[in-house]
């Protein structure tokens, strides 16, 4: 069951129904939007059917869900979810390009990449201070230094900052610099981390796990929802195929399929998907056309001598084609670039 409550519902209204619901003997798990509130219940069918929420104050409607993902379920919203992230937002009115390097190495190299990347069209600079590799030997990013050199570089080029968290005990640290936490493929079902971002009351980017199906993406979302939270975009980033051309699969159906199935804004990352920098700009054309709600990708000045990923990097013509085609394609579907907002 999900119990929404109106805007203009007061925090003594939302304790009111949460109290309701644990004398029912049903658990109440409260999330806040940017517009209004949602109080999703858990209890069995029995305690279901004794809860009435329906005439007490500040709420709006109760509804039965039937997907296993009750918060963040478009069967509960009849809108789709704008997420804003300093300011900046991601949802189905306008087109918002995230842009940066894969990982903060140099200030000089984070610098570069945030002013191409600003140049280019985006409004978001995303950038790696903790950097996961399949390798222990490899670069693992530069950590609490690379979140304050990411903080410094958003008050002078002013592009609000994702970066990526892997560890609970990072969380508080992360939020404290960042204005969206990133959950990356393969903490997708790390649910006690998933849980913890939802605390934080920052917006999250949760990118669907190599070989998660929808539901499971959803369910992932759920937890985040579950702790408060319903700032969550979704990020689709390729998965495990057996084709060895390219690293892992875009799967463009998942746009339309995951907006049907939740409010929640999808976005892509053709960067991480393909691996390879001639295939970014046809992936994100394709996944526009489909109606994501944004695209990142990485940026770098040098690619030929980027620590991480520099083989999918954009940089010169390519990210000026890039630049084209989020200004050209979006007005197309009646949407309007997030950077024109900005500026």
């Amino acid at each position: 069951m999900v119990i929404v409550m109106a805007p203009s519902a007061s925090a003594a209204d939302i304790d009111t129904v949460v109290a309701h619901v644990a004398a029912h003997g049903g658990e109440a798990f409260v999330s806040r939007g940017v517009t209004r509130t949602i109080i999703g219940v858990v209890g069995s069918e029995d305690v279901l059917e004794t809860i009435d929420a329906s005439r007490l104050s500040g709420v709006a409607e109760t509804m039965r869900i039937t997907a296993p993902y009750k918060l963040v379920s478009a069967e509960n919203h009849s809108q789709r979810t704008t997420v804003r992230v300093g300011g900046v937002p991601i949802g189905p009115e306008t087109f918002t390009l995230i842009a940066g390097p894969c990982a903060v190495e140099t200030a000089e190299q984070t610098f570069e990449a945030a002013r191409m990347a600003k140049r280019a069209g985006a409004t978001l600079l995303r950038g790696g201070a903790y950097k996961p590799r399949t390798s222990p030997y490899a670069f693992q990013g530069r950590g609490e230094d690379g979140l304050k050199l990411l903080a410094e570089v958003r008050d002078a080029v002013g592009l609000p900052i994702v970066t990526e968290v892997l560890d609970n005990r990072d969380v508080d640290i992360v939020a404290e610099y960042a204005d969206m936490l990133q959950i990356g493929t393969r903490n997708m079902q790390n649910f006690a981390l998933l849980q913890a971002v939802g605390r934080t009351g920052k917006p999250v980017m949760l990118k669907r796990g190599l070989m998660a199906t929808y539901e499971e993406w959803l369910m992932a979302a759920e937890y985040i929802a579950q702790r408060g939270n319903l700032d969550i975009v979704l990020c689709e980033r390729g998965i495990r195929s057996y084709e060895p051309a390219i690293r892992n699969m875009l799967d463009v159906s998942a746009v339309p399929m995951v907006k049907s199935l939740s409010h929640l804004p999808v976005i892509i990352d053709p960067s991480h998907a393909a691996g390879r920098r001639d295939l970014v700009v046809p992936l994100a054309r394709a996944g526009i056309a489909a109606g994501a709600d944004g695209v990142m990708v990485d940026v770098h000045p040098h690619p030929e001598s980027a620590l991480v990923d520099g083989a999918q990097a954009l940089s010169g013509s390519l990210l000026a084609e890039l630049a084209v085609a989020v200004t050209t394609l979006p007005p197309l579907l009646g949407r309007t670039s997030a950077a024109h907002l900005a500026g």
